[in-house]
Parts: C-alpha cells; structure tokens; sequence
C-alpha cells in the first residue's frame, strides 16, 4: 500500500494497481500549485464530507478517470445525478470493493456543498487492504466513538487532522491514537491557510514523548505500508 500526499486532506493510496483518492482539493490549494490533477490516477474517489475544500477537483478527476465516488447517501446521490459512478454509503457500513473493505464511520463535523446544500452527515472510512489497515479520520473532533475501530480492526496507520481551529489539535489527535490503538500517525488537514498553520516540529515532539511517531509529509511525497 502507498500512500501520498497531496496536501490539505487529499491523499492518493495505491494498493495493488487500484488507485484511490481521497478528498480531492488541489487547484484551490496555492500550496500543491506543483501538482498536476490532469497526471491523477483514479479509479475511486472517496469523499469524508461535502466542504468545498474535499470536493473541489472531485468532478473534473472522476470525468476524466471515470472513477467511482464513494461516500455517504447524500453526496454520492448528487454525484450520481449527474452522471458519475458513485456508491453510496452510510455510518457503520461496509462494503468489499476490488481494492479492499471499506467501511464508513462517524465524524463530528459539518457538511453542506459550496452553494449551501445538504451535504449529509460528515464521516471518516476504515480501509482493510493488502494485509494493511488504515484509518483516514476526515474532519473531526475527537469523539469516542473511535474506540471502536480496534475492537474490529487492527490498524497499521491513522491518517488524523491535527490543524485544530476546525477540526482536532495535536493533542486531541494524541488522544485519538490511543483510542484506535494505532502509534503510527500521519498527519493531515494543516497548513493550509492561517487558522489550521503548525509548529512541525512541536507537533512531531509531543507525539514523540508519548512514544508515537508522527509523519508530516511534503506535498506530493509518498509513504509505503
């Protein structure tokens, strides 16, 4: 399983020759102005919730692509009104999909599309794949129901949100590890614009001292599980 990184909360994650997106928001991003969503590969394109900074480059990647958009009823519905593939989901479902078992769990946050609309209930997804696990958070507050994940899954990685303001603090996403049994995190949902900016280091310290390993990845750089 390979897993990068493309700044804010989009990661692209292979495993095997299945590509799968995740929240894809890179045009509306200065930062990831390097990356080019036209060289994208996607046969699946998963979306936590409907803000605009999850879904931006969603539409222009699954009609070049033709990928499948996952996510819950709502979203995946106003995709596939459209004409997209789509498969919707809801919390506390799975499905099994030639890449692996996805399964759609809670998130405390908002979610409405740019223009206002219902966007459904905001979530995170369980993945179980190629002998790896991983947990990708989406946009949230810590929340207990987290401590629910290990108690059907043993995760290799949880992919948190650790620029607080609008979702957890690094010290929430400490908390957060604990309750999915899972030391090694890598963080997401920074950076980008002035309320959710970091101390990297800082941020990679305190999850030192309580023995977990933080990554922060440069956008566009990969990891393999």
């Amino acid at each position: 399983m390979k897993i990068t990184f493309y700044g804010h909360a989009c990661l692209g994650i292979q495993i095997n020759d299945v590509h799968v997106l995740v929240d894809p928001f890179i045009t509306g991003n200065p930062k990831a102005a390097h990356i080019n969503i036209d060289e994208l590969k996607a046969d699946y394109i998963l979306l936590t919730h409907a803000h605009q900074d999850h879904i931006l480059d969603a539409e222009v990647i699954a009609k070049r692509t033709d990928a499948v958009i996952i996510s819950n009823y709502e979203i995946a519905s106003y995709y596939g009104n459209k004409g997209f593939q789509f498969h919707p989901m809801n919390h506390g479902g799975s499905w099994d999909f030639e890449f692996g078992t996805v399964k759609y769990v809670n998130a405390i946050h908002t979610s409405s599309f740019p223009d206002g609309s219902y966007g459904g209930q905001p979530g995170g997804f369980v993945i179980e794949g190629e002998h790896k696990n991983i947990y990708i958070a989406g946009d949230t507050a810590l929340t207990m129901d987290m401590k629910l994940i290990p108690l059907r899954t043993t995760l290799d990685l949880a992919i948190l949100p650790i620029g607080s303001n609008f979702t957890m603090d690094v010290e929430d996403a400490i908390v957060a590890s604990d309750f999915v049994a899972c030391d090694k995190v890598l963080g997401y949902h920074f950076d980008t614009f002035g309320y959710i900016e970091i101390d990297h280091e800082e941020a990679k310290r305190k999850f030192f001292e309580k023995g977990k390993d933080l990554m922060l990845l440069e956008i566009g750089q990969s990891i393999d599980l």
